[in-house]
């Protein structure tokens, strides 16, 4: 019930990236007919990727290590290419972490970053928004959905706001694309981020779309690689893994997040239900279909994750990226929750193996779990 943290890879990806690490091991940069192959099988990782979030053109898809990487990539080379026309940037209170450090390393060198509030469920504040561009804004950017409490953000009516004023729009994909539909050139969308293994490919490869025309300064420099946006020999297995993740993805998704859905559902509705006062954090609808973050008062999330574990269920309190640390999400704190309440809340993310079988197990065990950690808490009130 943790694939936010990580996705096994799909038994069909494993499969096409195999020959890649010896039998087609050339150089992509290669001329002779060694490095031919690889690079054609890069660029049809690149199209499959171009259907999976209604692109137009291969080239505007850039292979990096995973989504941190391509959200350095997409901000700073915006904000570092574009310094002349202003210093200004903004982004959400709720942003990944990668995000929120990449603000605070700008604010640092220079430029200006306003960070704007979200209301109770986590939705980004429009008018808000509006109110902090400047002349001098260059870029907004707004997670397309929360991976924490599954919030999906009207990233095409912020995408109108943007190109009205025209500043650059990045959306971090990594918790959507594959999830739910997107189409960056509907939605107005200028760079979008992408981590392979949210897609059911492996590990540390991502990438980074970057509508036509947009220019960026290279952060990673070397042999000019990725059409001059990232240097270094590409990680060709696991490129060709991520496009055949693509092309699953793209044929899969409306049937399995229908069916995550209906488990989603059903999980939260048991929990709500059987378990008093318990609540959801974020929309009730409007949210990625694995996603199910459900609070219980008086007691901390990481007893419940411990305890869980103990009858094999594998849970989180708050994204991976931040879950080593003590501190309470800030996803929560941001969407007004009170702090105390924070340490209460539950991340369950469903995946390709669950079922409903999985979801009477966790709820069952669930409502034991709290009724004891209750019974212990110092904070319960007393009869």
């Amino acid at each position: 019930m943790d694939h936010a943290a990580g996705k096994p890879v799909d038994p069909r990806v494993l499969e096409v990236t195999k020959p890649y690490y010896t039998e087609i091991f050339g150089n992509p940069s290669s001329l002779h007919s060694w490095g031919s192959e690889p690079r054609k099988a890069i660029d049809e990782a690149r199209t499959n990727i171009v259907d999976l979030i209604g692109a137009e053109k291969k080239e505007e898809i850039i292979f990096t290590s995973g989504g941190t990487e391509s959200n350095n990539l997409g901000i700073k080379g915006i904000t570092y290419r574009n310094r002349k026309k202003g210093n200004h940037i903004i982004i959400s209170a709720i942003e990944h972490i990668s995000i929120l450090n990449i603000g605070k390393f700008l604010t640092k060198n220079g430029f200006r970053v306003s960070i704007i509030p979200v209301d109770d469920y986590g939705f980004v504040d429009v008018e808000a928004l509006k109110e902090e561009i400047t002349k001098e804004t260059i870029l907004i950017s707004v997670q397309y959905a929360n991976g924490e409490v599954g919030t999906i953000q009207p990233i095409n009516e912020i995408g109108e706001i943007a190109h009205d004023h025209d500043i650059y729009l990045h959306a971090d994909g990594v918790a959507a694309v594959g999830q739910v539909p997107i189409n960056v050139e509907e939605e107005n969308i200028d760079l979008l981020s992408i981590s392979s293994n949210d897609l059911y490919g492996p590990k540390g490869t991502g990438a980074l779309y970057i509508k036509h025309r947009t220019r960026l300064e290279t952060i990673m420099h070397g042999g000019g690689q990725e059409h001059g946006w990232r240097s270094g020999t590409e990680n060709t297995p696991n490129i060709v893994g991520m496009g055949k993740a693509a092309e699953l993805a793209k044929l899969e998704m409306p049937k399995e997040s229908k069916r995550l859905t209906k488990l989603r559902d059903k999980l939260i509705n048991g929990l709500l239900s059987s378990i008093d006062e318990s609540f959801l954090n974020g929309h009730p609808t409007k949210r990625l279909p694995n996603n199910a973050n459900v609070r219980f008062s008086w007691i901390e999330g990481e007893s419940m994750i411990l305890s869980l574990n103990m009858v094999g269920i594998a849970t989180a309190s708050s994204s991976a990226c931040t879950s080593k640390t003590l501190e309470p999400s800030h996803v929560l704190i941001a969407m007004g929750i009170p702090h105390e309440k924070v340490h209460g809340a539950l991340l369950m993310t469903l995946g390709k193996s669950n079922s409903e079988e999985d979801i009477d197990y966790v709820i069952t065990n669930l409502q034991d779990i709290v009724a004891r950690l209750r019974a212990i808490s110092p904070l319960t009130p007393k009869k």
